[in-house]
């Protein structure tokens, strides 16, 4: 790629939560810009969106709408990727797409960067990358190094989801419930099937016939995907918690070679987007609070599963609107346009 090239770019779904951090994702990290176009559906057709100082009028998201667009960042949903994300395509984009649409296909591929970037040479299949959910994203940055160190036999994860991974309606009705309770109001529930201010809900996405949730399959089948490896035995308990952003999540992991915590450490604290938060005399553990607005993953609590020969646990933590979507979107087209154009 040529140091001065600028590029064409589209945000399909930019008047959401997501396409809105994908715009201050591109800002911060001097994506190189020519034109931008912002689609979204019928209703915010003409709104105006201020981004390096210009006002850009929102177009409709249509097949038609990516006539010389290079790179098109997806999160308008899986319906709408599954409609208009070929279209864009075929106008020649490079399609990343933060939905699950495409996650599973396996002519697409699944991509984090600091994990398996030369999945993207894979992309001249169909011109579409998928985005990984979430909660996958931030695991995989932790794991990557421990993996290429030691293997992985098999892991057992417990996430704590924050309500922003629902969007825009459940970080509302959070707030609500939390005014109502403190006014000594009824709290009511319609994002979730039961109150969330206060409470755990073990239950994201739908329920699958074996018992468990979509969401939990997501992170057992993406993570088999991501790190090429059906061989590894995964495991999974989604919960929905009383925070507006930043994903946590307890993972134990049983590797094929015995590893050290201060090992461990050492591979983290030199980890690509991994900002290692481990000093327990100080009280010092990754929190949602703490990693809100931060493109780094966070992971501390680190230390051996004494239950097992070649056991670590570790607890991680990052801000699901941006590594687990938006920025991760925005690492994969700047791979795309260093490597691929």
């Amino acid at each position: 790629m040529s140091e001065n090239r600028k590029f064409n770019v589209a945000i399909a779904g930019a008047t959401g939560a997501v396409g809105g951090a994908m715009l201050d994702v591109l800002k911060r990290r001097n994506f190189p810009i020519n034109e931008l176009r912002l689609l979204a559906s019928e209703r915010s057709v003409g709104k105006k969106i201020e981004f390096n100082g210009e006002e850009i009028a929102v177009q409709l998201l249509s097949k038609d709408a990516f006539e010389g667009i290079d790179i098109a960042l997806f999160s308008a949903g899986a319906t709408r990727s599954l409609d208009f994300a070929p279209a864009a395509a075929k106008a020649g984009a490079v399609v990343v797409d933060n939905s699950s649409a495409y996650r599973m296909d396996p002519e697409i591929p699944l991509v984090v960067p600091e994990v398996n970037p030369q999945a993207i040479a894979e992309l001249k299949n169909h011109g579409i990358i998928a985005n990984p959910n979430c909660s996958t994203i931030q695991m995989m940055v932790a794991l990557k190094p421990i993996l290429d160190k030691v293997g992985i036999k098999r892991l057992v994860i417990s996430t704590y989801q924050a309500v922003s991974g629902s969007g825009a309606e459940a970080i509302a009705e959070l707030d609500a419930q939390v005014k109502d309770y403190a006014a000594g109001n009824k709290m009511k529930a319609s994002v979730y099937p039961h109150q969330i201010a206060f409470n755990c809900l073990p239950h994201i996405d739908t329920f699958l016939e074996n018992g468990y949730t979509k969401e939990e399959m997501k992170m057992v089948n993406e993570t088999r995907k991501i790190f090429g490896d059906d061989s590894i035995a995964i495991t999974a308990t989604a919960v929905r918690v009383p925070v507006f952003y930043g994903h946590s999540e307890s993972v134990n992991i049983e590797t094929k070679e015995k590893i050290s915590v201060a090992e461990v450490k050492a591979l983290l604290a030199d980890a690509p987007g991994v900002k290692l938060t481990d000093d327990l005399s100080n009280n010092e553990y990754p929190l949602a609070t703490d990693c809100a607005g931060e493109f780094d993953t966070f992971v501390g609590r680190i230390r051996e599963d004494e239950s097992i020969e070649n056991g670590i646990n570790m607890w991680i933590v990052s801000d699901n609107i941006l590594k687990g979507a938006a920025l991760n979107t925005v690492q994969i087209a700047e791979v795309v346009i260093r490597d691929y154009k």
